[in-house]
């Protein structure tokens, strides 16, 4: 008898199988259906696992191989990784390779608190000396008439016309002639006397001017006035021929021997400043200088826009190199202590706080929120959100960022503050 046999997916079945045990045939059957199903589903559970991009364009990703349409260079297969917690990312090793990514596990390191801070030369207010008039009268003559000229003590300064100063001369000359030619008498004329020559020297004239006074016994129309302060010429608020009255402003000068150093201040930095820093001024001007200075002043009250206080420190300006209005920096050096430290260029910072990159498992990098402390030139001190002995990514870290945000959108926990990590 002739055995008739066909094809069913591959599989040859006997007709007269079939015919003979029909339930049998469909009992092979349908194991062989469920076989073709899994292996379809695990083909296709392969294929969504992998991509294929370029190495030099990771936007480019393709669901089969071929060349990137940007640099023509041949794709490379990527798997997607599966089980990775929020704030991981796998990277393959031509990645990691390609990327310049390294890690270094951080410890305690001796750090030294150094804060730079821009600041400019001012007055020292507490050196300035404004010079009135202390009479009305017309000014005759001046002896300084230019901005920035300096005035030793006691150099004459102005003259003055006053009506009322040659009327108190000549009671105080008069005085002095009624005491002479009543030298006998009953009447004492030296409280007379001694009121007379205080007047004058309550309106400005000197000791010597009153002596000489009582010894020519004669007097000019115009009485002469000396600088009671030494200083440069900051401000001249009066000019010849002009009249002035008791308590007008002539003339302001500035003792330039100290200067004020300020500068504006965080409200963070504000906890770095204390009676025992060093504090160190520089001005760019004098290379290689430095100059030593002491806080003078810490302003209490802070700038509600800008957040900011004034910080103010006063130093020595000998031979006079130094101008109010220069530009300098203000250096502040504590004592170093060891501290938990990483490189800065591992900690990452944007409007959320500040961030670090920790290995978590082969190839596989996490996204750690960290708290910063005290900041040198190449080092950042890791206040909380590390421990020590974990590796921390110290080359790449903005890379890896760029991946991470290219394929999730965001960094996990964007748009919260800064959370603390147990120590």
């Amino acid at each position: 008898m002739q055995q008739k046999y066909f094809v069913r997916s591959g599989i040859y079945f006997s007709s007269q199988l079939v015919a003979l045990t029909p339930v049998l045939y469909l009992f092979v059957l349908s194991i062989f259906i469920n076989l073709q199903s899994c292996r379809g589903k695990k083909a296709m559970a392969e294929e969504s696992n992998t991509f294929y991009t370029c190495s030099m364009h990771p936007q480019i990703m393709e669901p089969h191989p071929g060349k990137c349409p940007i640099c023509r260079m041949d794709l490379i297969t990527v798997k997607k990784s599966s089980g990775l917690q929020p704030g991981e990312i796998m990277l393959s090793d031509q990645q990691i390779q390609l990327g310049n990514i390294r890690v270094d596990t951080p410890g305690n390191r001796t750090m030294g608190n150094e804060t730079v801070l821009n600041a400019t030369l001012n007055f020292n207010q507490e050196k300035l000396a404004a010079i009135s008039s202390k009479i009305n009268g017309r000014v005759e003559k001046l002896y300084y008439k230019n901005v920035g000229d300096f005035i030793q003590k006691g150099t004459p300064l102005f003259d003055v016309y006053s009506e009322a100063l040659n009327n108190a001369k000549q009671e105080y000359l008069l005085a002095l002639e009624r005491r002479e030619a009543l030298d006998n008498a009953v009447i004492d004329f030296s409280q007379v006397i001694e009121s007379a020559k205080t007047k004058l020297l309550l309106w400005g004239m000197t000791e010597a001017q009153v002596s000489q006074l009582s010894i020519t016994k004669k007097f000019t129309s115009t009485t002469t006035f000396y600088s009671p302060a030494s200083g440069y010429v900051i401000a001249i608020d009066v000019q010849e021929g002009d009249y002035t009255s008791e308590g007008g402003a002539l003339f302001q000068l500035a003792d330039l021997s100290t200067l004020w150093a300020e500068a504006q201040v965080y409200i963070s930095q504000f906890a770095e400043l204390n009676e025992n820093s060093n504090v160190i001024v520089q001005v760019p001007g004098l290379p290689g200088k430095e100059l030593t200075g002491k806080i003078e002043f810490v302003n209490p009250e802070i700038s509600a826009d800008k957040k900011l206080g004034l910080l103010r420190v006063t130093i020595r300006n000998e031979g006079i190199q130094l101008k109010p209005g220069m530009s300098a920096y203000i250096s502040f050096k504590n004592s170093p202590t060891g501290l938990l430290s990483v490189p800065a260029d591992a900690v990452l910072r944007n409007a959320d706080g500040a961030s670090v990159w920790v290995t978590s498992g082969r190839n596989i990098f996490t996204n750690r929120r960290v708290t910063t402390g005290i900041e040198t030139g190449d080092r950042v001190e890791i206040v909380s959100g590390l421990k020590a002995g974990e590796a921390v990514v110290i080359s790449g870290a903005y890379l890896l960022n760029s991946e991470y945000i290219f394929k999730e959108g965001a960094l996990p926990g964007a748009g919260m503050k800064n959370v603390e990590y147990n120590k």
